[in-house]
């Protein structure tokens, strides 16, 4: 079977495993190495209240190589003051001594309940394990990807190549996130992994573009967290001329870098809390881009919209409504909606339309809303998911 988990490229292992951290008992340790080495890009939440993992991998994630990351779940060493800041710095230096690094040149993630310390010993002794178990088999991919979930229901994984100069290149991901996702990746922990000989600057620029356009433009209940972090980790094995200027090898690289993160947030969507199925919002002929992100997102956030998705029914009002509510600049004389390639409002005005073709569009997996300002000639999307009584239950249960 070919692998197609973050080992697949060249130079990197994986290992995921039960330390108690989880009163389930389920995976809820991981270790990603490279033990040549790797360039290193992140970005992180904006959220003014951080985990003391952020703190300690915002730091490290300057040095010029990373050769781990040490991963936890079910606990989110967040509001944890200096003894939860000590608790990041030592599962970095704990895991650097076993993989032969330095601290500082491994990355640390955390995700989980927030407001309670590490247990420590659990975690240092599960690091031990874990390092033991270093592998660049599938099987080690996959039991990273489960190590990090939470109220995931599965694993989201991706894989891609690119061909530039003849050079085959990797690239592979893993995310976790079910709820609280909103802006800027929300209870997200995205690692990607790649071969590709690439400049630092260059990776980053990469990467954010990447999550901008991707993780970024995902809602599931427009909450954002304290935890979320997106690392790619570059071996540069596998043989390209290294990518240093932003011509059309850059390009190559950013376009499938760009696909597999697209591919990742679609799969969150399809897995976020509750939901049975995910939607698109298009806005066109904005005023400017930032009224077609807002507007895509007010849609896409709200509840009544996401509730009648949830159970299939055509009301546009709903959708209409949310435009209207949001501040953006609009005509109502040439504002219109469609949903799937059936026109359901325009010019201000509602049009006939079948409902029940209609209704089977919203019931597909996944379907688009298009909304049509009538401002100017800006555009944007979001993606968005349903609303369950199932999503109140998860989260009604979640701590106790």
């Amino acid at each position: 079977m070919k692998n197609t988990t973050i080992t697949a490229p060249k130079g990197f292992l994986a290992a995921g495993i039960s330390c108690g951290i989880k009163i389930s008992g389920k995976k809820d340790l991981a270790i990603l190495a490279c033990p040549t080495g790797a360039k290193a890009a992140a970005v992180f939440t904006t959220n003014k209240i951080v985990s003391a993992a952020v703190i300690v991998c915002k730091k490290h994630s300057k040095s010029a190589f990373i050769e781990a990351v040490v991963v936890n779940s079910g606990n989110a060493n967040t509001c944890t003051g200096k003894m939860g800041l000590k608790n990041a710095q030592t599962m970095c230096e704990t895991c650097a001594q076993l993989v032969n690094s330095k601290p500082n040149q491994v990355l640390v993630a955390s995700t989980g309940i927030i407001g309670h310390q590490l247990p420590m010993d659990k975690i240092n002794t599960g690091i031990i394990l874990a390092a033991a178990q270093l592998a660049n088999s599938q099987k080690a991919g996959n039991n990273f990807a489960q190590a990090i979930i939470t109220t995931d229901l599965r694993c989201k994984q991706a894989f891609t190549t690119v061909n530039i100069d003849g050079i085959k290149i990797s690239i592979a991901g893993t995310v976790k996130g079910a709820g609280m996702i909103g802006p800027n990746m929300a209870t997200t922990l995205c690692f990607i992994t790649t071969d590709a000989s690439i400049s630092k600057l260059l990776l980053q620029k990469a990467l954010a573009d990447a999550v901008g356009n991707s993780l970024n433009k995902l809602t599931v209940d427009g909450h954002q967290s304290t935890n979320d972090t997106a690392i790619i980790l570059a071996s540069g094995l596998a043989g390209n001329k290294p990518i240093t200027k932003t011509g059309s090898q850059y390009k190559k690289f950013a376009a499938a870098l760009s696909q597999l993160a697209t591919d990742l947030a679609r799969q969150m969507a399809l897995d976020a809390e509750g939901a049975t199925r995910m939607f698109t919002v298009a806005v066109n002929c904005a005023a400017s881009k930032a009224d077609a992100a807002k507007a895509a997102r007010a849609i896409a956030n709200y509840d009544l919209v996401k509730c009648a998705i949830h159970g299939g029914d055509p009301n546009w009002g709903r959708i209409i409504c949310a435009v209207g509510d949001c501040g953006v600049k609009l005509n109502p004389n040439k504002l219109s909606c469609s949903i799937g390639n059936i026109t359901v409002f325009k010019n201000g005005q509602p049009v006939k339309f079948d409902s029940k073709k209609v209704s089977k569009i919203i019931k597909q997996k996944e379907h688009t809303i298009t909304v049509n300002l009538g401002m100017g000639k800006f555009s944007d999307f979001c993606f968005g998911c349903d609303l369950s009584a199932e999503y109140v239950r998860i989260n009604a249960d979640y701590h106790t």
